[in-house]
Order: structure tokens, then sequence, then C-alpha cells
């Protein structure tokens, strides 16, 4: 079924199918926004000086601003009278539907941009892809994101290139980062069935469709590193699906404190 924009203009449009299949995407994007903005999180005040340890501060504020329009959107779209804290704080590692590379250690300088790299170039696509979503909501939250999302790209971009081009160390441990996290980044172009679902009804991008714009700024920057791209790795998947990896337990332990403390804490 092919959706119009006219069709989606407002919820009670979408069958109760599109709408449960909506709610589980729009999670999927803000768990995955929410999840990579507490990452980075964790760096500051250790940052490795303090204009980049701003930088990062302020790219995890970005991602927790859209991830709040979205869970805002997914309560809607469920119906339930759940608000976007409820989302947030009161799910189990299991309903999370953020892939894999989001969730793994911020590691090193070096893991972390390259971990943001991989994210970024796919994040920024789809944004661009999602303005012309024929469900207002979501192209409306993409229009304010994508252009957070250039600068992202912009400052994780230049700093491969900084550490790829710059020390034998600096390259050493680039290198040794992404040998680590290639292995995660096939999951973000790779669609769940729900994904193909709302492919196929037009509402989202088709990952296929952003894959030359995204190998050629990835070959672009990593020729610009003098880094090679690992070949024939096998990639790890699941975290979409609600299979994660034990890192994704410890990040929710530590975010989900206050409210399963406190239930109902209010400032």
């Amino acid at each position: 079924m092919q959706i119009t924009p006219s069709d989606a203009s407002a919820l009670d449009t979408y069958s109760a199918e599109v709408r449960h299949q909506l709610f589980h995407y729009v999670l999927q994007l803000a768990d995955t926004s929410l999840i990579l903005g507490h990452r980075l999180s964790e760096w500051c005040g250790h940052g490795p000086v303090l204009e980049q340890d701003l930088a990062m501060a302020n790219i995890g504020l970005d991602l927790l601003g859209e991830t709040r329009s979205l869970y805002q959107y997914a309560a809607e779209l469920e119906g339930r009278g759940q608000t976007e804290d409820d989302l947030a704080f009161l799910r189990s590692a299991t309903e999370y539907r953020n892939p894999l590379l989001v969730e793994q250690p911020n590691g090193d300088f070096a893991a972390t941009i390259t971990r943001q790299f991989l994210f970024d170039n796919f994040h920024y696509h789809c944004l661009r892809q999602l303005l012309t979503s024929p469900d207002t909501r979501l192209a409306g939250i993409a229009e304010k994101a994508v252009k957070e999302a250039a600068y992202h790209l912009k400052w994780s971009s230049e700093w491969v290139i900084r550490l790829g081009d710059g020390t034998e160390e600096s390259r050493q441990r680039l290198e040794k980062a992404l040998a680590h996290l290639w292995r995660y980044s096939g999951e973000l172009t790779t669609p769940t069935a729900n994904e193909k679902a709302l492919q196929s009804a037009g509402l989202i991008p088709d990952y296929a469709a952003l894959l030359p714009q995204m190998e050629a700024h990835l070959a672009h920057v990593f020729s610009e590193a003098t880094v090679p791209l690992p070949q024939g790795v096998f990639m790890m998947t699941g975290g979409k699906e609600g299979r994660h990896t034990e890192h994704l337990g410890y990040i929710l332990a530590e975010l989900q404190y206050m409210q399963r403390t406190y239930p109902g804490l209010t400032w």
C-alpha cells in the first residue's frame, strides 16, 4: 500500500497496522539517538581538549533534542497515554530497538570518533530522505535534525582524517577502532521486517538508495585519512530487533536509575 501526503496528514488516517509499524520505527530512531547521546555525555569533563569536550557534549544535546521529539511522536502513535519519560526510562533492554553500534563503549577518543562517523554517515543521509516522507511529523522532525546532523558528519569526518593522517599512534588507534566497530556498521542499512513494510508503503527511505552516497563519502574520508577500509567482515545485527550486547544493560542501569528508584519523580 502506497501512502500519499494527504493520507498522512493526521494520525487517524493510518490503519492500526501502519500505526503499529510506525510506532516501532519511530521508537527505534528515538532509542538510537538516546543511547548514542548518553554515550557522548560520558565524555563530559574527560575530552582530550576543552573544545572537543564541548563539541561532544553539544552533539549529545542535539541527539537528545531529536530523541524527545521522536518519543513524543511515538507515544502519540501508540495511543496508550505514555509519555516520553515512560518510553525512555521504563522499558527493559530487550524492548530497546537501537542498532548495536551506538551502544558500544566509548573506548579512546579514536574509537568514539569512529563510532560517531559511522553513525553520522548513515544518520545524515537517512534524515535527508525523511524530509520527503509523506508522514508530516517525521518529515518535520527530520527537517530540524538534518541541520544538526550535517554539522555532526562534518565534525566526525574531519576528525577521522586528522587521526588517520596524523601521528603513527593516532593512525594505529583509528585502525584498531575501525577493525572493531566496522562489524556493527552494516546493521544501520539492513532493514528489519518492520522497516521493509514501511519502505514498501513509501513512508521511510529505501536504505539501498542511500548506499551510493554513503559509500562515496565513506571512501573519500578514509582515503583522505590514508586508512584502508576492512574487507569481508561478517556484520553483526539484532539490536534493532531487541537482541543487544551486554553493554546496553549497563547503560540503562545508569540512565534509568532515578526513575526506577523514585517512580514518578518530577523536578
